[in-house]
This record gives C-alpha cells, sequence and structure tokens, in this order.
C-alpha cells in the first residue's frame, strides 16, 4: 500500500524519487529511539546530520492491518472500506515524498507548508481513484469529510491546533478551487494546476493555496 500510494502521488505531481517511503517505514520502538512521540497512527521523523537528512517514517501496526485486506484489491475499493485509514498512510507518504523532493532541491520546508501539502494530497488522491461518472459529487462529498468534519486531537498545543487548522483552512480554499476544473472534467488543467502549485515554495505556496494567483 505504501508504494502503490507513493507511485500514484509521483504519477500525480510528474516526478519519480529514487527514495522509496516503504524502505524508511520503522516500528513504534525504533521510531521512539529516534524522537518519535506515538501520539499518532503516522509520523516522519527527521534529523539533519553530515550536510543531509535522516528520515524514518512510522506507521502504526494496527493502521497497515486494516489496509492489509485491499493490497490485492482496486485501490478504489478502500475508499469504501477504510477511507480514514487510507488518508492516514496517505500523509505519512504525503509527508515524506515532499521532504524529500525539498530536499532534492535544497530548500527548506516549514511544518505549516507540510502539511497543507498533506491535505491537498489526501483530497487528490482519492479523488482520482473515481474520476469519471460520479466525481463531481465525490468531490464534493471530500471536501466536506476532510475539511468540514475534522477533529483535532485534545493535546496539541495551542501552536500545533493552529497549525493544523491554518493548514485546513488554505488547502480547503486551493481544493475548492479545483472544482472547476472537476466540473468541466479537465484533468489536464487539474493536473496543471496541481503541479505548479507543488513546486512552489514557502510562503508562495501558502499563499497561492489560500488565495490563488
Amino acid at each position: 500500500m505504501v508504494g502503490r500510494l507513493q507511485a500514484h502521488l509521483e504519477a500525480i505531481y510528474g516526478f519519480r524519487s529514487q527514495a522509496r517511503a516503504e524502505a524508511f517505514v520503522v516500528d513504534l520502538e525504533t521510531a521512539a529511539l529516534l524522537g518519535g512521540t506515538g501520539r499518532a497512527p503516522e509520523e516522519l521523523l527527521v534529523l539533519e546530520a553530515r550536510g543531509g537528512l535522516e528520515l524514518a517514517l512510522y506507521l502504526a501496526p494496527a493502521l497497515l492491518a486494516r489496509l492489509e485486506r485491499y493490497d490485492a484489491s482496486p485501490l478504489a475499493s478502500v475508499l469504501d472500506g477504510d477511507l480514514d485509514g487510507y488518508c492516514q498512510v496517505t500523509e505519512g507518504v504525503s509527508h515524506f515524498l515532499y521532504v524529500v523532493h525539498t530536499a532534492h532541491h535544497e530548500r527548506r520546508v516549514s511544518l505549516l507548508e507540510l502539511e497543507a501539502q498533506a491535505e491537498v494530497d489526501k483530497f487528490v488522491v482519492c479523488l482520482l481513484h473515481r474520476w469519471g461518472e460520479g466525481v463531481v459529487a465525490w468531490a464534493r462529498e471530500l471536501l466536506s469529510r476532510l475539511f468540514d468534519h475534522v477533529a483535532y486531537q485534545p493535546r496539541l498545543s495551542v501552536e500545533e491546533r493552529w497549525r493544523y487548522e491554518e493548514a485546513n483552512r488554505v488547502s480547503r480554499r486551493f481544493c475548492a478551487r479545483l472544482m472547476g476544473h472537476i466540473v468541466a472534467r479537465r484533468l489536464d488543467r487539474l493536473l496543471g494546476d496541481l503541479r505548479y502549485a507543488y513546486r512552489l515554495g514557502a510562503e508562495a505556496k501558502l499563499r497561492h493555496f489560500a488565495h490563488g494567483g
């Protein structure tokens, strides 16, 4: 599932990374030794060392077990069976791929930027699994389920809560603007806008998500 998700994101954004997320997945004990908090079912651990980055991706065994039943099935089937679990794994893979991509271009990334991109990635990955008849209704359902009906962990700090809420706000505005391409079934324009936004850096990306232009 992890490898399939990374390949899907790479196809959407038009590049391929030599680093494969599935090779960086660690268990809970290893994640804790690397500084993981254990508060979430997915967590990307990043360490700057020797002029480069060391990465590890923690995905809770229970989360992966929930999705194992879909490994041999079309990915669209998981959307009916466990959308929440699928989105959690997507978020972890999104974080991994985006950090690798920005590091390749020698660019720093903020936590807000990372979270906002992951919100967009969850929307578009789920959307494209059902591209075709009924996609407009599905897109509207996704906007509601992924952005409007959300809850935040009570243990978050004030700063963390703000970051997640702001990531939700700006990414929702961007995804809502994509509805024009979805309604018109303009897949080329949709991918073009996604790829343009993906390659924007830092504040430019956040401004584009929030306001366009």
